[in-house]
């Protein structure tokens, strides 16, 4: 008897305007897992269209809806699903149908061998335009160079967790883009398998090119986190010295035109400037960072979570 089959399986799922999708998409989970006990958590992120309708009607007992009070985005979506979760491996994909449910029962041979905590998708000839694909491979590049984590897809949504790193990720502002790398600092073993992937069933993308920047931004939080989350020293500190070394390299550049070659560097804005811009960038990244460690603390150390349930059902009934 496969131990997977006897263990309960969560299935989850944001949902953000997919009322042409969810149908079809609880449909597809339904076949792929005949045989397995498990229940599909469809977590509702304000949708503007008549998404959370649509699953409220649906009379299916292994249908669980939550449905957010606002638009919190897809970490906090997850966020929500993964602390609802009561399964022993939590399943997380997309609802746009890009994702095949089908592929879930070969990730799963994985996580019964006990050898992985994470067995992630690399998705088998995407069908996404470059507005999606640049910053995954920008993102997918950033991973490989900070971390030893090599990783060939971060984007894919179609993932199998143990329940116990599952728990343990918090995921904030938008990092579920690198939910994988939080799992690898968790101490996760993480396992790559292909998997396929379709065309959107239905309904519009909500990425545009603004996600490169998002991307490179969260990258280097995870970073600042990962290596000098306890001795940030270290990270401004050499910024400081090495700011300190560029003023002292532009007075002496100055100075040598100035008593050398005696021309007038009263007028010349060079060293204004340089040390302005450079300053304004540092503030403005060090700011970044500080506003997201209070944010961590503030919700972390009060056991609150930055999301609030409207409701939440089964089957179509309101619990």
């Amino acid at each position: 008897m496969n131990p997977v089959t006897n263990s309960l399986l969560s299935i989850v799922v944001p949902l953000y305007n997919e009322e042409d999708n969810v149908v079809l998409l609880t449909e597809k989970i339904h076949e792929s897992l005949v045989g397995y006990t498990y229940q599909i958590i469809y977590i509702d992120d304000f949708s503007k269209d008549n998404t959370r309708n649509i699953v409220k009607k649906m009379a299916d007992d292994k249908v669980h809806l939550i449905e957010l009070k606002k638009n919190y985005g897809q970490s906090l979506a997850l966020a929500s699903g993964i602390d609802y979760a009561e399964g022993e491996y939590i399943i997380t994909m997309d609802g746009d149908l890009q994702n095949d449910p089908s592929d879930i029962p070969q990730m799963l041979e994985y996580a019964i061998t006990g050898e992985y905590d994470v067995i992630t998708g690399i998705r088998q000839k995407r069908k996404d335009s470059l507005i999606k694909k640049i910053p995954s491979k920008i993102a997918n590049f950033l991973v490989r160079r900070v971390s030893s984590l090599d990783i060939q897809d971060n984007g894919c949504a179609l993932k199998v967790f143990t329940k116990e790193i599952a728990k343990e990720l918090n995921l904030y502002g938008e990092m579920h883009r690198f939910i994988t790398l939080l799992a690898h600092f968790e101490g996760a073993k993480i396992k790559q398998v292909p998997v396929k992937h379709h065309a959107r069933h239905a309904g519009v993308s909500k990425y545009g090119l603004e996600r490169v920047f998002k991307v490179v931004a969260d990258m280097m939080l995870l970073l600042f986190i990962r290596k000098y989350f306890q001795r940030p020293i270290h990270l401004f500190g050499i910024i400081g010295v090495l700011l300190i070394l560029l003023g002292i390299l532009i007075n002496i550049y100055l100075l040598i035109i100035k008593f050398g070659f005696g021309q007038d560097i009263g007028t010349r804005p060079l060293l204004i400037f340089g040390v302005m811009f450079i300053l304004a960038g540092v503030q403005l990244f060090t700011i970044g960072i500080v506003m997201e460690l209070l944010i961590r603390t503030y919700y972390e150390s009060q056991n609150k979570r930055p999301y609030r349930i409207k409701n939440i059902s089964i089957g179509g009934k309101t619990t």
